[in-house]
């Protein structure tokens, strides 16, 4: 009984403390702004979650500077066809979740590890031979995934990545969001290794003022949207580091890559660059949604 009690408050202890430390940083480093970017004529964007919130303002951005954005929308229980269904029209995506209630993905996977990061991982994989085409030298095809900082203190647990074993909404979440750090980074070492013109990066927006929070305990809730209004970021600063990794002429070719937060480059915790686990993980993915 305790044991299966400290199970779920663990990770929701680290999750809030990790949270206060995140927003004091974010205090301390200021609003951040996005420098001009140059225009987007001719190039296409896929937005997920552009309905609202960081994406909205992701989209809102991309199509004033030319560019032809197709937005995937939001529906927590909904399975992997929506992100086939965008593929095939390109040749809807998901936004993120956080602290859902337990719950399955009608193609039955636990919703915050089939949302956050297998919808975005078999995207990304339906696309891929687009993206390595489309790349080329001093114009590279970027593939940008929205993590969060709750990746530092997330376990992947490669025999239960449903959480079947025992469900904590907190430790899901975290462990979505280390996947896709994960992810990021052996997708940016295969492309590099095979010469095509593809890079791929994980951004940390902070602490935005925007609907993923609703599933906050009560309390919690109500106290963050008082503290949300007063000391967040706003959407359209959130998509300023999201812009940047996307955008940004700086960050071509071998200059692209890694984690981003803040509106630069950051280093994350040695498990984010464990070889074997980026490789396990990829693999597991690949079985999961049988495309191998």
């Amino acid at each position: 009984m305790m044991s299966a009690f400290w199970c779920h408050l663990l990770p929701a202890i680290k999750l809030y403390l990790l949270g206060l430390k995140v927003l004091l940083l974010q205090l301390l480093n200021g609003p951040l702004r996005l420098p001009v970017m140059p225009r987007q004529d001719g190039n296409v964007a896929i937005v997920t979650g552009g309905g609202r919130g960081i994406g909205y303002e992701v989209a809102r951005h991309l199509v004033r500077l030319g560019a032809h954005v197709i937005i995937g929308g939001r529906d927590e229980q909904e399975g992997l066809a929506a992100v086939r269904r965008i593929c095939e029209h390109y040749k809807e995506a998901k936004a993120g979740v956080m602290l859902v209630p337990e719950g399955r993905t009608e193609d039955g996977f636990e919703q915050h590890f089939g949302v956050n990061y297998l919808g975005h991982f078999l995207l990304t994989w339906l696309l891929l031979d687009t993206l390595k085409d489309s790349g080329k030298s001093g114009h590279v095809s970027r593939v940008v995934n929205v993590s969060s900082s709750a990746h530092c203190i997330g376990q992947i647990r490669l025999n239960d990545l449903n959480s079947r074993q025992s469900y904590s909404s907190h430790a899901a979440y975290c462990q979505s969001k280390l996947a896709q750090v994960l992810f990021s980074f052996h997708l940016h070492q295969e492309m590099q290794s095979g010469g095509f013109q593809v890079s791929s990066c994980a951004v940390d927006p902070g602490m935005v003022d925007t609907a993923l929070y609703r599933h906050l305990w009560t309390p919690l809730h109500l106290a963050q949207s008082v503290i949300a209004r007063l000391l967040f970021r706003t959407p359209e600063e959130g998509a300023t580091t999201v812009l940047s990794a996307a955008l940004s002429p700086a960050l071509e070719g071998d200059c692209g890559g890694g984690y981003w937060a803040n509106g630069c480059r950051e280093m994350t915790t040695p498990l984010t660059f464990d070889p074997q686990l980026q490789v396990s993980l990829w693999e597991i993915s690949l079985q999961l949604l049988n495309l191998h």
